[in-house]
């Protein structure tokens, strides 16, 4: 019996281990928080030119287990944000650093032979570009496949009938934009299929070869590898991975709006009792949303709903890429005068740099009101101050707080950036073509459904998953050889 007890002693214990690290890897994109210099501080001014050429970019016209893409990046209104991943590509695989985009579709990568693409990055990464001729399952995609031709009316495709090669050309509103060709290579991942993690999987997929780049794409502070389409169309990585059931077709996130940044982003649906659900508007290129009313302090605004009725350029669009929030002109007036008429008693309102600020030295909780977002379907969006105010400095011992929401001139466009959408857990449903939210501590784990067709429902503690996922696999190896060989050791000694 002496021989019996420090051998079970260690299978428990083995086993715990083998629980703790099975048990907390889940179907997650833990977001990370990297400060950038103090140089980077940017005003509130500079955010609103951001977020125009953003939109500029935004406005162009144009079911299985979770795959898992570790995501780094910033959040703070106040600092230059960018959320970026991690996919792996080619055989041998490559590494490279992408901008996680919910404006646009298509995957593609700076390539071999690109002229203007950033040589470093700001953002202290290790920048590559990827040469197809090294890869030796690289296959370039002809006009006649049948993706180029899904791509080609979205108009995220083009064809050039002297080489008979699928191509795009991507402009955007600031004047920055590229170009390239289609390629055909393996993507690398890791999922969760079934409960179980199956590591070193493969899925073919088609993305963009960049040969050139120009405006803002070329600057290198905070330059990445290419950009990581998360739209709904066709030749999206999402539709792609989903079309092959690796993936459900639904992806969630929950940003941190503390300091610290960081949050979740994950391919599958977050499972919250409270989640609130409002249908996408069909045949749109955008995640956009039916907007029906806006209530300050419990009372609805006389606004026309017309002004955010959806139509070409008009409409209600939730975008993570933008970093603070826009409302139409009439809208904007009628909030603006609603805010200022509910605190004017207690605050005193200043402009800063065209900004209408207030000056408070106590909580603004305890003074300026709760806005409600109306949508269809009776499902409302709860913002507390801090989801439409930014703070920005103090002036003689009085904290200054700034309307973050701001106006769009001459368009009846309503975008909900980061601002709004931070501190709330929001699934992007494109199973059944909805959008929902729920206010949430995006610090705390949540619940992640990985089968949402099967009729079978299982979880995944999301939120704790390591940025190096490499150490736990290759524990996660090591159990899977020894504990058979412990466990028969220890039925050797009964």
């Amino acid at each position: 019996m002496a021989a019996v007890f420090p051998t079970w002693i260690l299978i428990a214990a083995l086993l715990f281990e083998a629980a703790v690290v099975m048990g907390s890897f889940p179907a997650t994109l833990k977001l990370e928080r990297k400060i950038p210099l103090a140089s980077h501080e940017l005003e509130l001014s500079q955010l609103r030119e951001r977020d125009r050429l953003r939109h500029g970019r935004l406005l162009q016209s144009s079911s299985g287990g979770v795959v898992d893409f570790p995501v780094m990046g910033t959040y703070d209104p106040f600092l230059v944000g960018l959320y970026y991943t991690k996919v792996q590509l080619g055989s041998p695989p490559r590494e490279f650093y992408v901008q996680v985009d919910t404006g646009s579709d298509v995957l593609w990568i700076g390539c071999n032979s690109c002229n203007g693409c950033p040589q470093s990055s700001g953002l202290q990464i290790q920048l590559n570009l990827y040469d197809p001729g090294s890869s030796s399952t690289a296959s370039l995609v002809s006009c006649s496949d049948q993706r180029c031709s899904a791509g080609l009316q979205s108009s995220d495709s083009g064809c050039s009938a002297q080489s008979n090669q699928c191509s795009y050309t991507f402009q955007y509103g600031d004047g920055s934009g590229t170009s390239g060709y289609y390629v055909a290579d393996l993507l690398h991942f890791n999922s969760i299929l079934e409960g179980s993690v199956i590591t070193n999987s493969t899925a073919p997929i088609m993305f963009g070869c960049s040969l050139l780049q120009t405006g803002d794409l070329t600057k290198s502070d905070r330059a990445v590898d290419g950009i990581f389409g998360f739209g709904q169309q066709s030749l999206s990585l999402i539709s792609q991975l989903s079309s092959q059931g690796i993936t459900p077709k639904v992806f969630s996130h929950c940003l941190k709006g503390s300091n610290s940044g960081g949050g979740i982003l994950v391919f599958g649906e977050i499972l919250e009792p409270n989640m609130v659900y409002t249908p996408l508007v069909r045949s749109q290129p955008h995640y956009n949303l039916d907007l029906r009313s806006i209530s300050v302090g419990g009372q609805v605004l006389s606004i026309n709903p017309s002004v955010f009725s959806t139509s070409n350029n008009q409409g209600t669009i939730v975008d993570s890429g933008t970093t603070l929030a826009y409302l139409a002109d009439e809208a904007y007036d009628a909030f603006m005068s609603a805010i200022t008429n509910a605190v004017s008693q207690t605050v005193r309102p200043i402009l800063s740099k065209g900004n209408q600020c207030y000056l408070i030295t106590s909580s603004v909780n305890d003074i300026f009101p709760q806005v409600s977002l109306n949508f269809a379907g009776g499902a409302s969006m709860i913002l507390n101050p801090q989801d439409y105010l930014v703070q920005q400095n103090s002036i003689g011992g009085s904290a200054s707080w700034c309307i973050g929401f701001q106006k769009i001139q001459g368009q009846r466009i309503t975008i909900l950036g980061d601002l709004v959408l931070k501190d709330k857990i929001f699934v992007y449903d494109l199973v059944n073509q909805r959008i929902g939210w729920t206010n949430y501590d995006c610090s705390m784990s949540v619940n992640v459904s990985t089968n949402i067709n099967t009729g079978r429902t299982e979880f995944v503690n999301a939120g704790q998953m390591s940025n190096d996922g490499s150490s736990r696999d290759q524990v996660r190896g090591m159990l899977a050889l020894l504990l058979p060989i412990i466990m028969l050791t220890g039925l050797l000694f009964l």
